[in-house]
């Protein structure tokens, strides 16, 4: 109890100290709104209909795949893991800690987009609120899963953000929120169904559960889960 304990205390100090995580999960997000959602509902009006789902795919999937794996090469490849091995501290505690982290702060974001986007824009509520929080929530932490595979694999910042941008830019150009997918050729609607914007989107806009969308998610997350596992097992040799 008091490693983990003295975990949550470590994980609050830097997130205190990340402007990282600030920039990712607010700023740049919010600012993306602000400034696509007045573009779209402009020049297209009826994407008041999926605007809040399209600017939430975009801020969930920035402030996982470029938000959370420098906090983690902080973790794995610094004088942290040191620390925490030296206190007691299992190792995969920080994995676990700066994921529900960044899932608060990225939950956080997506309800002041709800909230934000019918008095800004007039965009429309999703029909089923309950199911769009419930795919929301599924989104982020398949998202998050991922993200976690670049940290735990990249072990310098300077590439730790090269690989979050090669794998952000594809999830948001091929996920839909963009154009339609079906103007994709088919080769880019195949890799894009590789990323979970594309099932996370299609999730938050269907009125209904769709399992043909949770699917994906589910294989997905299963397998992000085992290779951080691997990964974390080799870290600790």
């Amino acid at each position: 109890m008091g490693a983990f304990l003295y975990g949550v205390s470590l994980q609050w100090k830097l997130d205190i100290r990340s402007k990282t995580l600030l920039i990712t999960c607010y700023i740049v997000p919010l600012l993306f709104f602000v400034i696509m959602g007045g573009i779209f509902t402009s020049v297209m009006p009826e994407t008041k209909y999926t605007l809040i789902q399209s600017m939430t795919a975009f801020g969930v999937t920035m402030g996982a795949l470029i938000g959370l794996p420098p906090s983690l090469v902080e973790i794995y490849s610094g004088d942290i893991k040191k620390v925490y091995k030296a206190n007691g501290v299992p190792l995969y505690l920080g994995l676990v800690l700066t994921n529900i982290s960044a899932y608060i702060h990225l939950f956080i974001m997506s309800i002041i987009l709800y909230i934000a986007a019918p008095l800004v824009f007039r965009a429309e509520i999703p029909e089923n609120p309950g199911i769009y929080f419930v795919s929301l929530a599924i989104f982020i932490a398949v998202s998050l899963s991922i993200s976690s595979i670049i940290g735990l694999t990249v072990k310098d910042q300077a590439k730790t953000s090269m690989f979050s941008i090669i794998v952000f830019l594809p999830s948001i150009m091929l996920s839909g929120i963009m154009f339609p997918i079906e103007l994709l050729p088919k080769a880019f609607e195949t890799i894009g169904k590789l990323f979970p914007a594309l099932w996370g989107y299609q999730l938050m806009t269907a009125s209904v559960f769709k399992f043909e969308s949770l699917l994906p998610l589910l294989l997905i997350s299963v397998l992000a889960i085992v290779i951080c596992n691997i990964l974390l097992r080799r870290i600790d040799q």
